[in-house]
């Protein structure tokens, strides 16, 4: 299966955070499964760094790539055909970042990994919940 991770479900796993369920971690751990981690969720924490709302151990854009790595979670570039996907895609999300994320699973045929609600409108497969 490959996975892409919203960009709580990467913080969620850095810390150990209990709201991650057992399952879903497993999934990620799993050597069948291939993790990916957008741009986009790296721009959304750096955005929140900045703005004093995602306090993080160390220097944020060099932390959260050594974490990506560190995890093996591979990165997902975001392509003009993900991006083009923005046109198609219904607006029941506001959230940009969200929006980009599954315009990528969508174009890519990746599974979403996510507890945002929303996002189960869209015609996109997720898990988390």
């Amino acid at each position: 299966m490959r996975l892409l991770l919203d960009t709580h479900i990467f913080l969620w796993y850095l810390a150990g955070d209990a709201a991650l369920r057992a399952e879903t971690r497993d999934r990620l751990r799993d050597p069948v499964n291939q993790v990916f981690l957008s741009p986009v969720s790296l721009w959304e924490a750096l955005v929140k760094n900045q703005l004093g709302k995602l306090p993080l151990p160390d220097e944020p854009g060099l932390y959260l790539c050594r974490q990506r790595v560190r995890h093996g979670i591979s990165s997902l570039d975001l392509d003009e055909a993900s991006v083009r996907q923005l046109v198609s895609l219904p607006r029941l999300h506001r959230d940009p970042f969200d929006r980009l994320l599954i315009c990528q699973a969508l174009c890519h045929g990746m599974t979403l990994v996510t507890v945002d609600e929303l996002i189960r409108a869209y015609p996109v497969e997720t898990i988390g919940f």
